[in-house]
């Protein structure tokens, strides 16, 4: 049981309606993870507009959804690892692939150095140094591909927090953490 309501968007009014209006539309549904987060509009925003700021960006959905199952799994944040993995299946990854990206690997040697980026920066809580950055170029990765990294890196470590912080139940396929 969640350790904070979870905001029914019939009974919500204003932006914070509208929001979760937004969500529902995208996803068929209201994910429990954004009725978690409604209890803040202000926090639904944030979140909402980082995806959609993201799913717009230079990284393509695939590599986003497994950089968020590494961080998942990392993290113990069963609801988000069961959420990017079915997100990433249907961004084109096999599930060989998301199972991979799950312990931080990858066949693919430029998608395998953006995993291993992401989960020193989580381990060292962003303590990284030149040759970190250095390994991502060499993989072929350009600045403005390097800082979407990171911002993908940062607002699933958000997510992760708000689900395991509060309890929120998965509403996705289970998938178990490693």
């Amino acid at each position: 049981m969640s350790r904070i309501p979870l905001i029914n968007p019939k009974d919500t009014t204003g932006e914070r309606q509208a929001l979760l209006g937004q969500i529902h539309s995208a996803f068929g549904a209201t994910p429990n993870m954004f009725r978690a987060v409604a209890n803040s509009t202000a926090a639904l925003k944030s979140m909402w507009g980082s995806f959609g700021a993201l799913g717009g960006g230079v990284i393509p959905a695939k590599l986003g959804e497994q950089i968020a199952v590494a961080i998942a799994n990392r993290n113990a944040c069963e609801y988000c690892l069961s959420a990017h993995t079915a997100l990433g299946r249907k961004a084109g990854a096999s599930s060989q692939e998301m199972s991979a990206a799950q312990g931080g690997e990858s066949d693919d040697p430029k998608t395998a150095a953006a995993l291993r980026f992401a989960l020193r920066v989580v381990e060292g809580r962003g303590q990284i140094d030149d040759a970190d950055v250095a390994q991502l170029r060499t993989a072929g990765f350009n600045d403005e591909e390097i800082v979407e990294i990171l911002a993908h890196i940062a607002l699933n470590l958000f997510t992760n927090y708000i689900n395991v912080a509060f309890a929120v139940p998965v509403d996705f396929p289970g998938v178990k953490l490693r």
